[in-house]
């Protein structure tokens, strides 16, 4: 299928205007078959129910006289709320652990105090210096690649790694599921320590940050291996249906929906709804529809509709507010605007080194050590 020299899948609805997307015979793209391949090795039913309750039980098991047995990061969304409700309904003693970069929403915040309340679940928040996070994420808006929100993401798994191993906490609870997210394809989304690095380092004012952890390659590698901390992607082991989540955390947590996917956060917003789509050309909607239409939650005709009735629509106020409190003027806003599209390859990487050792991060996988889609996104 063909619109105004653009392809698109014949299954989803990811097209040409992701850099790294090939289709096979049948016009089937790259993503569905990484999702294909997900679901062999996370197939609903008895055998996966089997492997989830091992999981917990040695979740269990591990955290054996200890406060806490598993950590939940929440952002007041619809993902992380519901992994917090199904780890405490599994009989987990989780601790709730939140980053707070400045640009949390009120109806998030209402969102992650009403959840921790009701589910009686202790919760730890690390709040970032504003002038360093504001710093790191100038520099990564100046960098000109799609990551600009990479900041969020990396400090979030910092904070996790970190928070597990001085709680000495085995297992980090992820709400991401291939199922309804999708697999973000590189091009328009990559993260490394060695990245955040060399753009700060390039492009901003701060040497050090220091309100919260920076996670280096070995720093990770001894959290992994040194500690055993685990991450386990929680909803990939149940049915996860967006539209039935959100009615069971209306009703149970009082939970209240904040308009689009990772709306919940002012930035994310601005990022998703206007940023990328104006400046790159990047439309998240196709990535989370494709994963919704594989998974029988919408149809594809339906998921077409939605692409098609427009643009992502975004706010004026929403804009004005994420300029304002970033400290730019309006002509070095636009200076950002009209720079030279870059991508993760003009700046130093981990990439390179990965794609080296593909086979222990392969082996890696198989131990259930690190997520496959790793292996599958980057290794493969």
């Amino acid at each position: 299928m063909e619109m105004e020299n653009i392809k698109i899948c014949s299954r989803c609805v990811l097209d040409t205007t992701i850099a790294d997307i090939w289709f096979d015979e049948a016009g089937e793209c790259k993503y569905c078959k990484i999702h294909d391949q997900l679901e062999k090795t996370h197939q609903l039913g008895v055998d996966l129910d089997n492997e989830l309750a091992r999981i917990i039980q040695k979740i269990k098991d591990k955290g054996k006289n200890k406060k806490y047995d598993c950590i939940v990061g929440v952002s007041g969304g619809r993902d992380s709320t519901y992994t917090l409700l199904t780890a405490v309904k599994l009989g987990l003693r989780p601790l709730a652990v939140h980053f707070d970069n400045g640009w949390n929403t009120d109806i998030s915040a209402k969102n992650i105090k009403k959840a921790c309340e009701k589910l009686k679940v202790d919760l730890h928040t690390v709040v970032a210096d504003w002038e360093e996070f504001k710093d790191l994420q100038l520099a990564f808006l100046k960098s000109s690649t799609p990551d600009a929100d990479i900041p969020t993401d990396y400090a979030i798994y910092s904070v996790l790694y970190s928070t597990a191993n001085k709680e000495g906490i085995s297992f980090i609870l992820n709400g991401h599921s291939f199922r309804t997210e999708g697999t973000s394809p590189i091009s328009w989304t990559y993260m490394d320590p060695m990245y955040v690095k060399d753009v700060h380092k390039k492009l901003g004012k701060f040497k050090k940050i220091k309100s919260f952890p920076h996670m280096s390659l070995f720093k990770l590698q001894y959290f992994i291996w040194g500690k055993g901390i685990r991450e386990l992607r929680l909803m990939e082991f149940i049915d996860y249906n967006k539209q039935k989540v959100d009615i069971v955390l209306k009703q149970e947590l009082d939970w209240e929906y904040y308009g689009e996917h990772h709306h919940e956060n002012h930035y994310t917003k601005f990022f998703q709804s206007y940023y990328l789509p104006k400046k790159f050309n990047i439309d998240k909607r196709k990535t989370e529809l494709s994963a919704l239409i594989r998974s029988g939650q919408i149809s594809r005709i339906d998921a077409l509709k939605v692409i098609n009735s427009g643009e992502y629509k975004f706010e004026e106020k929403t804009i004005e507010y994420a300029i304002n409190k970033l400290g730019l003027s309006m002509l070095e806003w636009k200076q950002i605007m009209n720079s030279p599209i870059k991508s993760h390859n003009d700046y130093r990487t981990l990439l390179p080194l990965i794609k080296l050792l593909k086979f222990p991060i392969k082996l890696a996988v198989k131990m259930k050590v690190l997520p496959y889609i790793l292996y599958l996104k980057y290794a493969k």
